[in-house]
Parts: C-alpha cells; sequence; structure tokens
C-alpha cells in the first residue's frame, strides 16, 4: 500500500514536472498578431473567421446519437426471445422501449425534434 503511495505521488510529481518544464520551453506566443489571424493573402479579413454556430443543430445531433445507441440496444432484445423466461423478457422489452418512448414524447414536448422554431 505505501509502495502504490509512493508511485503515484511520484508520477503526479514527474507529470506535473513536465507540464511546467513543456510550457517554459514551448516558443508559442499570444501575443503576436499574425500567428493569431487567419491568413487571407496577406489582407486582414474583411469578416469574422468563424462561422457561427447552430446550437439546436447541435441538440439534434446529440439527440440522433442517443437514439442510434438505443438501436444498438434493442437489437439483442430479439436473439434472447428464445433464451430467456418470456415473461421476463417480455417485462423488460417492455420497460426499456417505455423508457424510450417516454425520452421521445419528451423531446417532442420540449419541441427539439422540429428544425425550426
Amino acid at each position: 500500500m505505501k509502495i502504490m503511495l509512493i508511485m503515484s505521488l511520484l508520477f503526479t510529481l514527474l507529470s506535473n514536472l513536465f507540464i511546467l518544464i513543456s510550457t517554459i520551453i514551448s516558443k508559442k506566443t499570444n501575443l503576436d498578431r499574425e500567428k493569431c489571424s487567419p491568413f487571407e493573402c496577406g489582407f486582414d479579413p474583411k469578416s469574422l473567421p468563424r462561422i457561427p454556430f447552430s446550437l439546436h443543430f447541435f441538440l439534434i445531433t446529440v439527440i440522433f446519437l442517443i437514439f442510434d445507441v438505443e438501436i444498438a440496444l434493442i437489437f439483442p432484445i430479439i436473439p434472447t426471445f428464445s433464451l430467456s423466461n418470456i415473461m421476463i423478457w417480455f417485462k423488460t422489452s417492455s420497460f426499456f422501449i417505455i423508457m424510450l418512448l417516454i425520452g421521445l414524447y419528451h423531446e417532442w414536448n420540449q419541441k427539439m425534434l422540429n428544425w425550426t422554431y
């Protein structure tokens, strides 16, 4: 136990030392205006280099990923039908699908599935 404590302390100190050394040695400066601005044929840019980020698009992407994972979790339910007790299988799969429908209803109620407001 004592060896693990000493090793973890040593690794923590060593990693902090490496971070400090890399910060001191790094050649990157935050004050250089030319390096911080986007390159546009040598001219100053006329507009902002970053495009506005659509939060609604991000939320729809997250909802898509959640439902995609849920589909991947539903696939093993069908083969386990013949391997398990019918009542336990029915209760488990019904509970899972009801939870998915409650989540879908909540997203629909919050108007997150509409592309435009």
